[in-house]
């Protein structure tokens, strides 16, 4: 059932905690699919300055909850995704380009601000009658059988059938569900800037792969893109201490000046990276989504893609169990549901990224031919980036072009409409 077609009107409230995109996101959903909700959390965060790239499969939702339009007008399009190989090994492979046009599409998705997201998403938040927002923090959870409690920071508390985790890689709430998880931290920290540049990037992002993971290039209205830099700690904090000239320099050095001459804006921030999946997914009343269900390294643009793949569900399940939507019952079915693609993702993107770390040779052989494949064969390059943007998506094409072709070859056959 999808999210539109469902105009319920429930006294069922569901809690949402956290005021991330992810739980302004669910919070929406949830209230769009005739929920009451409490969303518990601060202002939002209106001082992060990296930018996330959604997909179009995402940006329906948005579309759906009413705010695509105004994220849109303050965004950029990615038409073209290249992999560029940085390295100075040996065995380096040749240049990848992915473009929109040839799989149907005008975009793969838009690039957007992060708080211009979660400013436009916090404002349909306030003005949402059936939204109670309480600008707090969960100080304790009450977790039973048939009842969920959330002790308040101001001294109120609220009961729910359902609690949504959207409070982070920390997240309380699931510890208080007793949900552990296994975190792996990387040897690797991400610097993250905007700059401006004098040459069109033609709504191109590109990913060159490094020895110490991705340089990744994302396009800004205008001759403007964000930028994701992967290196050691001690190296993401000294190129963060370097001056402007400098840091602009490096970073022109690093992108082979394929956008001119580079400028930095103001503002670089510095976040260690690491890999955290969950044991389960929901559990003793609390649903997992966003970073309290899944972290794992800046590669693919996949983390908040993935996020909104979990509320989608999760908005599935509890409209198939309005009356106890955080029962055990429905509480698996959703953690069947996300386990697939969670650990899918997360494992791919871990993959490529310890490939990119590692100097053993199989491990470049391997790396190396898949990327020459995708570049070489347009077919799979077309499954891959329709299976990027929606999993399943590419095995579904993929057996149309096979049903057009047995049509083809035998116009008798039974498949034939």
């Amino acid at each position: 059932m999808s999210i539109t077609a469902a105009a319920l009107h429930s006294d069922t409230r569901i809690l949402v905690a956290g005021t991330g995109p992810a739980g302004l996101l669910a919070a929406l959903a949830l209230a769009d699919a005739g929920f009451s909700v409490t969303l518990v959390g601060p202002e939002v965060n209106s001082g992060d300055g990296r930018t996330t790239a959604l997909m179009n499969p995402a940006l329906a939702l948005l579309e759906r909850l009413g705010v695509l339009k105004t994220l849109a007008q303050k965004s950029a399009p990615l038409k073209i995704m290249r992999i560029i190989d940085g390295t100075s090994r040996l065995l380096r492979s040749s240049p990848v380009a992915f473009r929109a046009s040839e799989i149907g599409e005008h975009r793969f998705g838009l690039n957007i601000p992060n708080a211009i997201m979660v400013a436009t998403l916090g404002e349909a938040v306030s003005t949402h009658l059936a939204i109670d927002w309480k600008k707090t923090l969960v100080e304790r959870w009450e977790l039973q059988p048939d009842i969920a409690t959330a002790h308040l920071g101001d001294g109120s508390h609220v009961e729910t059938k359902l609690v949504i985790a959207a409070d982070g890689r920390l997240s309380p709430a699931r510890e208080a569900a007793g949900i552990s998880i296994q975190t792996h931290p990387f040897p690797q920290s991400a610097l993250v800037l905007n700059f401006a540049h004098t040459l069109d990037h033609n709504f191109a992002s590109t990913e060159f792969h490094t020895e110490t993971g991705p340089f990744t290039q994302v396009p800004l209205p205008g001759r403007r893109s964000s930028l994701v830099c992967v290196v050691k700690p001690e190296t993401a904090k000294t190129l963060a201490e370097l001056d402007d000239d400098a840091l602009s320099l490096h970073i022109e050095k690093q992108m082979q000046s394929m956008l001119g001459r580079i400028n930095v804006e103001k503002g670089r921030q510095i976040y260690p990276l690491s890999t955290s999946t969950p044991k389960r997914f929901a559990h003793n009343r609390v649903a997992l989504i966003g970073e309290a269900a899944h972290v794992f390294p800046p590669i693919g643009a996949q983390g908040l893609n993935l996020g909104i793949r979990d509320i989608v569900d999760l908005v599935e399940v509890v409209l198939q169990n309005k009356n106890d939507p955080g029962s055990a019952k429905a509480l698996l079915t959703y953690d069947l549901k996300r386990r697939p693609d969670i650990i899918a993702r997360t494992t791919a993107v871990n993959l490529l990224n310890r490939s990119l770390l590692s100097d053993i040779l199989p491990a470049q052989i391997a790396r190396s031919a898949t990327l020459g494949i995708l570049g070489r064969f347009a077919p799979l390059r077309a499954f891959f980036m329709r299976e990027g943007l929606q999993p399943g998506s590419g095995f579904s094409a993929l057996a149309g072009l096979l049903r057009r072709q047995a049509q083809t070859d035998n116009p008798s056959h039974p498949l034939q409409d």
